[in-house]
């Protein structure tokens, strides 16, 4: 029996986590898969439920599941609350001791029309970002700001390079067995750290082919080529540029999931776009991005590789059919409810 806790956040939250759920229901029948739901507040909820975004409840909540399924958070109703809900993600990730973030970008041939990019440079994508967030300039000290100069610290341990390194090439060794590792070594002492690191480590994975880019190259390399890559593992700072940059090949942030995991072994599973309070409630939102992060989580947290294949193909199809939502199609689409009982369908 399986635990998941399911945080459906704010905005479109509740309604794609209801598509998720919807779709888990089935496929979990199918392959007797066994788990017990959760629900908590957090972000703008908590803060009308609770006075604040991270409550007591959604930390003893914590203690007892094996993966957290959460929707975005915020909107315009807490721009003035006391505290806003995006602190309560900072203080959830930092309870759950994170250190990577993973963004994995798959272009599906019917949507190659949505990307920026010209349709032959972009089919076919299918890699991963895996991004360390414990360190970089985010968390260097000394730090200052004054009138006429400041000052921020790159620090990184070699404890910390190698953790986030290890996991980046384990999951290379799942995928493709391809690793692309991302520096600035021709000028940051971080970066000859980091690269030292990723040879020391690339010893225990002979197996896993591996190259070295710097970030500036990589930049361009994923708009010219990004059929090219595989798993791409890097620094905060480099991680947070990049992850975005990738975000837009796709051609809608309403297909991006991401995971955060941590030391704890407890991972979060969330969609990469934001709460959209504007559609909240209209049942247009696109819950594709929600149901890549629950088959996120039932292949890397559950080992149900199976059941994370067969939802990934089912939306497949029904994207293959041309059925979409509005943020794909403006013209000829379906709604969110809609959309999730055609893949329900799909999945028999």
């Amino acid at each position: 029996m399986k635990n998941i806790l399911c945080i459906a956040g704010d905005g479109i939250g509740p309604e794609i986590m209801n598509s998720a759920l919807e779709i888990l229901e089935v496929v979990s029948k199918k392959y007797a898969f066994k788990y017990k739901i959760e629900e908590e507040f957090f972000g703008g909820a908590s803060i009308d439920a609770y006075g604040e975004p991270f409550s007591d409840k959604l930390k003893e909540k914590i203690e007892n599941c094996d993966a957290i399924l959460m929707g975005s958070v915020g909107g315009p109703k807490w721009d003035n609350a006391k505290i806003r809900p995006e602190a309560g993600l900072l203080a959830l990730r930092k309870h759950l001791k994170v250190y990577a973030n993973v963004r994995p970008l798959k272009v599906e041939d019917s949507l190659c029309y949505l990307s920026p990019l010209k349709e032959e440079i972009v089919k076919g994508t299918d890699l991963m970002i895996v991004r360390e967030l414990t360190g970089g300039a985010y968390f260097g000290e000394p730090r200052r700001l004054e009138e006429k100069e400041a000052l921020d610290s790159i620090t990184y341990t070699y404890e910390e390079i190698e953790q986030i390194v290890r996991y980046a090439f384990e999951t290379a060794r799942k995928r493709r067995k391809k690793l692309t590792s991302v520096d600035k070594a021709n000028v940051l002492a971080t970066s000859k750290l980091w690269r030292k690191v990723v040879e020391d480590v690339a010893k225990d994975y002979t197996d896993v082919e591996l190259e070295h880019m710097y970030v500036d190259a990589m930049a361009m390399a994923l708009i010219t080529n990004p059929t090219k890559y595989d798993v791409i593992v890097t620094e905060n700072l480099f991680g947070d540029i990049l992850s975005d940059e990738v975000s837009v090949l796709g051609g809608s942030l309403g297909l991006l999931s991401s995971a955060s995991y941590s030391k704890s072994k407890i991972a979060l599973y969330e969609p990469a776009h934001g709460s959209a309070p504007d559609i909240a409630g209209m049942d247009i939102a696109n819950p594709i991005a929600m149901i890549y992060s629950l088959t996120m989580m039932l292949r890397y947290s559950f080992s149900q590789d199976k059941m994370a294949e067969d939802i990934e193909n089912a939306v497949k199809l029904v994207l293959d059919e041309g059925c979409m939502t509005k943020d794909l199609n403006s013209q000829y689409y379906v709604s969110t409810s809609e959309f999730t009982k055609k893949v329900i369908q799909r999945l028999g």
